[in-house]
């Protein structure tokens, strides 16, 4: 037996090893995908739901608020010019 042998054989072991883990690589990631499909879809349903939340909060709480804050804001202006006007020097 020569060196080439060897070189044979090792080259033959390492492919067979790198095969081995390339499959066992594969099956895991496909296993994973698996476990984790449900927790995505479940995750994708509750972001549609705080989308769903967050559009009916900014429609029923902050417009209607942010409407009553700058009627709020314009009095306090008029008020500040007429006492502008109004203060004796």
């Amino acid at each position: 037996m020569s060196i080439e042998w060897f070189r044979d054989l090792a080259i033959i072991i390492l492919g067979l090893g790198i095969t081995i883990v390339a499959i066992s690589l594969g099956i895991l990631a496909w296993l994973l995908y698996r476990k984790l499909k449900p927790i995505l879809a479940s995750v994708k349903a509750t972001t549609k739901t705080v989308e769903k939340f967050s559009a009916t909060v900014e429609e029923e709480i902050y417009q209607p608020l942010a409407q009553v804050a700058a009627f709020i804001h314009g009095i306090r202006k008029a008020v500040n010019l007429t006492s502008r006007f109004t203060k004796r020097k």
